[in-house]
Formats: structure tokens, sequence, C-alpha cells
């Protein structure tokens, strides 16, 4: 095999590559070998079928192989040799002519072609021990373990039938059903039985819930509202639309004690116990947004401490997947880039260089991660995949099957984990000091996360 460099420019190589038709025809024999054991063939006992006969029959298709396989194996060989790390597969161009397609296939013609090839920049890592960090914590205080009770007792409210011939008031919830139209014509999610109405609750579109009020059980009414323009469903998104709506019970709202004998309908011994509960539960969140707020840090840190070409086939497909998305938002949400006050120009720019920083933080953090043997193990990937089952009740066996059968799905949850464990490396790292903030102030975030 003989391979030569034809280009090196930046992150590109390109090599051409010629491997020689005898070494391809010793191949194409040993496939054939290996074969002959194998095939059956009517008038032949096992293992006697002549090899010319094999090579009549199956040479091409063996040829086919081969050239597959010394292609895969060559394009190894040079990123093994030259140390590469690859950003993205080789892109391998072959003979096209029929002729020359002929002549390879049927085994007389050397094996000639090139392979472009993009690698991934040598990443001269920082001194991670520099880098200094505030995180924000906050502690949960009484008045937030208030609120929280206030909002699951609302949420546990009872409520009782207000009796024959009462009418809705706001506050009360309605059962109904309904039959939305657009201009006469029912649209689809527009009908609904036995739906529960808490007037005053915003749950339904703007202008539903309050045309209830007044309302008793046994009554139908017209209901007029407008979908909001930024509605989910870009379909009905800024529509106006009536509702048929027939009330069918109607119910008054209930008192709650938050006391001890809530906490122990909601299966806690206690008041206390409930208590303890709730702020374990604010506590856990305010973790998660200051360990948000001091990674994002981290990752700024990074950003600014490493400089280097990117790979652009990396880049652009990053690029596009970040373009892609915002695009789809704009669209469901009805919306164009003059309402976000920017042009498609700018928002281009401003997207390429988040696609650019996530590519290179992605490049420095698994650099990092190889650096240091920072790996995922079976049970944390075992764990990742049994906690993505647990979201989906009565599939857990498909989900399990699903993650096991598909490389590119279990990648997906490797990613992250690893991501994680080496954030966690760095901050080992790094000084990193605790700054005491307001419940505001933890959950406030700056304007290019915004």
């Amino acid at each position: 095999m003989q391979v030569t460099e034809t280009l090196s420019e930046g992150l590109k190589r390109e090599y051409s590559v010629s491997i020689p038709v005898a070494e391809l025809a010793s191949k194409v024999d040993a496939r054939i070998a290996e074969l002959k054991d194998k095939i059956k063939l009517n008038g032949f006992r096992p293992g006697k079928v002549p090899v010319s006969h094999i090579k009549k029959m199956y040479g091409r298709s063996a040829m086919a192989e081969v050239i597959e396989a010394s292609v895969r194996d060559a394009n190894q060989k040079i990123v093994t040799d030259n140390n590469f790390k690859l950003a993205a597969d080789p892109k391998v161009t072959l003979p096209t002519e029929e002729a020359d397609v002929e002549k390879l296939i049927s085994g007389s013609a050397d094996l000639n072609y090139t392979v472009g090839i993009e690698i991934v920049p040598e990443i001269k890592l920082g001194d991670f021990k520099t880098i200094k960090l505030e995180k924000p914590v906050a502690e949960v205080a009484e008045a937030e373990i208030d609120e929280a009770l206030g909002r699951i007792a609302k949420q546990n409210t009872p409520f009782a039938d207000k009796g024959e011939g009462a009418k809705a008031a706001s506050g009360d919830r309605v059962t109904i059903d309904f039959v939305g139209t657009i201009d006469g014509v029912a649209f689809q999610g527009g009908t609904g039985q036995d739906i529960a109405v808490d007037i005053g609750s915003g749950t339904f579109i703007p202008g539903f819930e309050e045309q209830l009020i007044g309302i008793a059980a046994g009554e139908n009414r017209t209901v007029k509202a407008t979908f909001p323009a930024a509605y989910a469903n870009a379909e009905l998104a800024g529509k106006a639309a009536e509702f048929a709506v027939t009330a069918k019970k109607i119910e008054a709202p209930g008192t709650v004690t938050v006391d001890d004998e809530f906490a122990k309908q909601l299966g806690l011994e206690s008041l206390a116990k409930l208590r303890d509960a709730v702020k374990e539960q604010i506590g856990r969140d305010y973790q998660r947004m200051s360990r948000q707020k001091v990674k994002r840090a981290l990752l700024d840190a990074l950003d600014k401490m490493h400089k280097f070409d990117l790979p652009p086939t990396l880049a652009e497909e990053e690029f596009n997947r970040v373009w892609a998305s915002v695009t789809e938002e704009l669209k469901a949400e009805n919306k164009t880039f003059e309402d976000e006050n920017t042009t498609e120009e700018k928002a281009r720019e401003e997207y390429r260089g988040i696609a650019d920083r996530r590519v290179r933080l992605g490049l420095v953090l698994a650099e990092i991660g190889d650096k240091n043997k920072i790996t995922v193990g079976d049970e944390e990937l075992s764990r990742a995949v049994a906690e993505r089952a647990r979201q989906f009740a009565g599939q857990e066996q498909r989900v399990w099957d699903y993650y096991r059968q598909n490389p590119e799905a279990l990648a997906s949850l490797r990613a992250p984990i690893y991501e994680e464990k080496v954030v966690d490396f760095l901050l080992e790292l790094a000084d990193v000091t605790e700054k005491k903030v307001s419940k505001e102030e933890l959950m406030k975030e700056d304007e290019e996360a915004a």
C-alpha cells in the first residue's frame, strides 16, 4: 500500500492511497478459502466445491467486501500512524467511472482512491488551579417554607357541590363539556368532556374562565375567546374561537388547615416532618441553581483560557443544529426575527458564536477527561437508563431494550454524565469560594443566559 499526503491545510488533510491489485487478490483468495468450507451446492460434498467455481459465483462480491475492508484499514492506519484525533468521519472518494469500477471489481486494476480527513487540533490545557470562582448559595427561609406549604394546601383544596340552582363564582370549580369551533368549523383538540375548570386559575386561554362566572349546572353557554399569538399550536395561534359549553357540576372550594392531620394525609408523620421535607426539596432546588451558576462561570473561564482553531465540520454541524432549533421555535411561536428586535443576519452571527463556544468547550472537556482518565462506568450508565425508564411507567422494558440496542442513544445518556464528572474534577482544582445570596439573586439569570 502506498500513501501520499496531497493536502495539509489547517486541520484538513488529504491523502492519495494506492493498494496493488496483487494485495487485493490475496485477500480475495483468503475470503474464498473461508467460504469453501461453508458453501453448500447441489452436486458437491461439503468442502469439496472447486475454488474456481466459488470464485466464479462469489468473486465479485468477495472483492467488494475486500475493497471496503481495505479502505477502512488503510484509513485507520493513516490515523494511527499520524496520531490523529478525528473531528469527523473520513471522506473517501472512490473511482466512479463505470470502466474503472468494472476493472476494480473484476480484479484487474489497483485500488486508487483519495481520503479527506479533518482532525482535532492539539489543545494545550491551562492551569485550572488559577481559576477563581464564586459559588452563590442561598439559605431556605421559614417564609419560603410557609409559601410552599400554602401552594401544597391550595393544590389539595377539597371541593364540594354547591347544590341545585347554584351559580359559579370566581374560585369555584366547574365541570364542563365543550365543543370549540373556528369560523364554524370544529378543530382538533377543541372538544372535551368532564373537564374541571377552576375559575381564576388561568389554566385555560385568556377570557375563557371568566365567562363561566354565573353559569349553573345544566346550563348551556357560548364562550368566545382568542388563542394567544404565541400559542404552542401555530395553527390556532391568534385565532378567535367559540366554545359551546355545557356546565355539569358547580363546586365551591373548602378550607385546608395545614396541621399534623394534613401532613398525615400526605403520608408524613407530622407537620414538622412535612416542613422538613419541603425545606429539603427547596434546598435541593437551590443547590441545583448554585451548581448551574458556578458551572457556567467555570465554562466561561475555560472558554477564555483556551483559544484554538475549530474543526470546520464540527462547527458547521453544531451551528446547523442550533439554527434549526432557533428557527423552529420562532415558527412555533409565530414570530419573526424583527419581533425579537434583530435581523436574520445578526441572529446568525450571534448563534454561530454560541455554536463555536459549544464546540470549543466540548473539545476542551473531552481533552481534560482523556488526559485525566475520567470515564463513565457501566453502573453509572445503568442508573441513567433506569432513571429514564422510570419516566415511562409500564414501558420500562421497552426503554431498556431501546438503549441496549441503540449505541447512539446510549451515548446521549453517557455524554452529560461524563461532562458533569469532568466539571466535578475541575471544581476540585479551582479556587471556589461560597457567597451567600438572597433567593432572588440566586434565581436571577444573567443577560447572556437569558
